[in-house]
């Protein structure tokens, strides 16, 4: 009973630490369950109904225009269905646009796994994700392929010929990883402190016994 008493305050994610085993209680998580997000047709879910019966990974992105969320979608889309079901876990992509640019950032990306928004960033908000660049260590992410400048020059470029141009989410909001379910149990939490700080996707299906992939041995950059 008292693992159910202490809030998580420990930040975990860019190591693997066999904490990341326990299961967690974050105090957070019972103000977000009746959130509601929208589906690529506009229908209200539930954020609890994501979880409630099986564990999921939940990655929030910053925005869909941003170049580091783009490519690290683009890699969550090689994860085959299969592994997930051979796991019996969800893997969900949760951004803070409007819901008519899902279609389009799921084409772009490949992505083939459920995806929701997020618009008025209640569930960012209450479980913590943070906003702006808060921290001045280089973070890593073996997932982004451009550097700052071709990828800030292709976000701009894709914000202009968007169909619906806007910059599809708050540009300052960071996004974070979350393992949870079944029910109101945090495997794993991570919020991303800049725009390269996503959790690497092998350590995560890892995290969350999900067989896991190789994606080679990609150069990574380091933003300064």
């Amino acid at each position: 009973m008292a693992s159910e008493s202490l809030p998580v305050t420990q930040q975990i994610g860019r190591s693997l630490q066999d904490v990341l085993c326990e299961e967690l209680y974050h105090p957070d998580l019972g103000s977000v369950t009746d959130c509601l997000l929208r589906d690529r047709a506009g229908t209200n879910v539930q954020f609890g109904d994501l979880y409630r019966d099986k564990k999921a990974i939940i990655v929030f992105v910053r925005n869909f225009l941003c170049y580091t969320c783009k490519e690290y979608v683009e890699d969550l889309a090689k994860i085959p269905k299969s592994f997930l079901e051979d796991a019996d876990v969800r893997l969900i992509v949760i951004g803070q646009a409007s819901y008519v640019h899902i279609p389009n950032f799921c084409s772009l990306t490949g992505y083939p796994h459920e995806m929701y928004v997020d618009s008025e960033r209640e569930i960012y908000n209450k479980l913590g994700m943070k906003r702006g660049e808060t921290s001045t260590t280089p973070a890593r992410s073996p997932h982004v392929k451009s550097s700052l400048i071709s990828g800030s020059i292709k976000s701009i470029y894709r914000a202009m010929t968007s169909p619906a141009f806007d910059f599809q989410g708050d540009l300052a909001q960071q996004g974070g990883t979350l393992i949870v379910g079944p029910g109101n149990r945090v495997h794993f939490l991570h919020r991303d402190v800049n725009r390269l700080d996503h959790v690497p996707i092998h350590s995560l299906l890892q995290y969350a016994g999900v067989k896991t992939i190789n994606f080679g041995g990609r150069r990574e950059i380091i933003e300064v």
